[in-house]
């Protein structure tokens, strides 16, 4: 059976909006950081998910999921969320989901700068090489 949820939380974090798009597919579980500035309305986040859906960029996939919706005391579900806000902000899962995405983009950064230096380096040693030949030619 395959096993589909999303969810879509709005919060806010200093100084700016965010939505955090949350989605588990087969047991895998990703998240989207969305940075909207302003409060959104409802109207824009709509809006922003029907433009950009494909533009998205979700963590890579970690083993384990949302956890099940159970039927609970609604007080009880007001008290969780409460405590969470208080202790952690985002939940942990979303929080290492986000880690993992920021430290592969760090990574590929990383990668990327090192082979423009390297080209670089490689342009320059071309060049002065040339100026070497060119002062040994006789003139």
């Amino acid at each position: 059976m395959h096993m589909h949820r999303s969810t879509l939380t709005i919060l806010f974090q200093d100084p700016f909006w965010i939505g955090l798009y949350e989605r588990e597919e087969d047991g895998r579980y990703q998240v989207c950081r969305i940075v909207f500035g302003a409060e959104p309305r409802d109207q824009e986040v709509y809006l922003f998910l029907l433009e950009h859906w494909r533009k998205l960029q979700f963590s890579p996939a970690v083993a384990g999921g949302l956890p099940p919706e159970a039927i609970r005391n609604p007080k009880r579900r007001q008290r969780e969320v409460q405590r969470e806000t208080r202790t952690a902000g985002i939940g942990t899962k979303a929080q290492q989901a986000l880690k993992l995405q920021q430290e592969q983009g760090k990574l590929e950064r990383k990668v990327r700068s090192r082979q423009e230096k390297e080209a670089e380096e490689a342009r320059r040693f071309q060049l002065r090489q040339e100026k070497r030949r060119e002062k040994h030619r006789g003139h």
